[in-house]
């Protein structure tokens, strides 16, 4: 299998998954917060700020799918590698309120990086289409 249909395999896993996610947060925040990692959620009505969450992994995934359906992998690259830190922002505040170790680095942890490691690959594999000279038009004579 070609590198290109490795990491396109890859990005379309990551796609579903934020996207399955997501939309997770946003319909029944309540029953998916647990798996976050955090100790403990503030009582009350907080739902609000549970489909925040929801929405930028929703727009995260949106974003990609975007890249990859147009077929613009190097953007794809980098944008995983950007959105990668949003995977590693949620490690650290799982970490920071002491949550549950095994969540951070398990789920967040590895999800952001495997990220990083699929947009290296599409920045390894678009590095040469991007590096490539452009042949000037011949003139006519």
């Amino acid at each position: 299998m070609s590198l290109k249909k490795i990491n396109t395999v890859l990005a379309a896993g990551f796609i579903l998954f934020i996207l399955w996610f997501g939309t997770e947060y946003i319909l029944s925040p309540e029953t998916t917060a647990p798996g976050y990692g955090l100790p403990s959620w503030p009582s009350g009505d907080g739902d609000g700020f549970l489909i925040i969450k929801g929405i930028r992994d929703v727009v995260m995934a949106l974003v990609l799918g975007i890249l990859l359906v147009t077929g613009h992998r190097r953007a794809l690259g980098w944008a995983l590698l950007v959105e990668a830190l949003a995977a590693y922002g949620d490690m650290t505040n799982v970490l920071a309120h002491h949550g549950s170790v095994a969540t951070a680095l398990g789920v967040h942890c590895l999800t952001a990086t495997l990220m990083v490691v699929n947009g290296l690959l599409i920045m390894r594999e678009t590095r040469n289409v991007a590096a490539a000279p452009e042949t000037p038009a011949p003139q006519p004579a």
